[in-house]
């Protein structure tokens, strides 16, 4: 098993170890200057949620793999504003720097027709992922501190947390490859060659800021909509069932007796119905009163009379 960076490790021992882990230190608002402490002492510091901040360092140490992470014991919020500060890095920084150090290594004479097309690439670029991280800042990231602010909102949009960076990856890599393929030598290359260096760089950190997003982000926010989905459900199911009057079922009622007739245990219906299991046995605790039934097989057969379900959906 890959060994795990912990909170009780200093955080100066983490960055000697990858010089990576400095943007993302920076992006979750923590400054230097915090000299022996561990990882738990300085984001108790800064107000940093410790556990975020280790899965995605633990990430990045471990080679960021293109899938799922447990998100468990991660802060939406913090992700949420460490997302943030990585896109004012790359928009306000890193792309503005690379162009004025571009600017300083090429020829942009008239005359020197690649060198005009190759910047014009490159700033057709900047203005793409320009677009693609104002639309996350205006409708992803705007969904979701709703989301976290427990406003009402539609949830489980894939839509606006489906993958989409492949284009701008790839037109990153497509510029670097221009220069090292096409571009005339001279002499001395040493400022050009500095400049496909930051641009290899920026390769890579936008690589894991793209993963950290779908493996990390995601996941946390679909684990936010299910426990929002679950709380509003069991909101009204609680309304119903002191709003329900009388000996009939209510819908959600005849819903449990369904899953009661297939056998489903108490654990099974309250995932299947996306709420909790005191929901689930309050919900039985009202059936039986209404119906005298408690046996399964009294829940079966009347399941089975009232054309709830049929005898070979049920499991005595």
């Amino acid at each position: 098993m890959t060994s795990q960076y912990k909170s009780t490790d200093k955080l100066s021992y983490v960055l000697a170890n990858d010089y990576r882990l400095l943007q993302v230190m920076s992006r979750f608002g923590i400054s230097l200057g915090f000299g022996e402490k561990t990882i738990s002492e300085v984001c108790r510091q800064c107000g940093v949620d410790a556990d975020t901040f280790l899965t995605v360092i633990n990430y990045v140490k471990n080679g960021t793999d293109d899938r799922p992470q447990r998100v468990e014991n991660v802060s939406v919020a913090s992700v949420l504003e460490y997302l943030k500060r990585t896109h004012s890095y790359f928009l306000e920084f890193l792309f503005p720097n690379i162009r004025f150090h571009l600017l300083n290594a090429i020829d942009c004479s008239v005359q020197n027709e690649i060198a005009f097309l190759v910047l014009k690439f490159y700033d057709e670029y900047v203005e793409e992922v320009r677009k693609h991280m104002e639309y996350e800042e205006t409708a992803v990231f705007t969904y979701v501190q709703k989301l976290i602010d427990g406003e009402i909102v539609s949830i489980e949009n894939s839509q606006l947390l489906s993958r989409h960076h492949e284009s701008i990856e790839l037109k990153l890599k497509e510029l670097k490859n221009l220069f090292m393929q096409y571009y005339p030598q001279k002499e001395s290359n040493e400022k050009l060659n500095a400049v496909i260096i930051s641009i290899y760089q920026a390769e890579e950190d936008l690589s894991i800021h793209c993963l950290v997003e779908d493996n990390i982000f995601v996941p946390a926010v679909r684990r936010l909509e299910h426990l929002a989905k679950t709380r509003r459900t069991e909101e009204k199911d609680q309304q119903e069932v002191l709003s329900t009057s009388g000996e009939e079922l209510s819908e959600r009622e005849k819903e449990i007796v369904v899953c009661v007739a297939k056998a489903m245990s108490n654990k099974e219906i309250a995932d299947a119905l996306c709420i909790s299991v005191n929901t689930v046995t309050t919900h039985r605790r009202n059936i039986v009163r209404k119906l005298q039934i408690r046996s399964s097989a009294g829940f079966a057969i009347y399941a089975i009379v009232n054309k709830l379900v049929t005898l070979e959906e049920v499991n005595i």
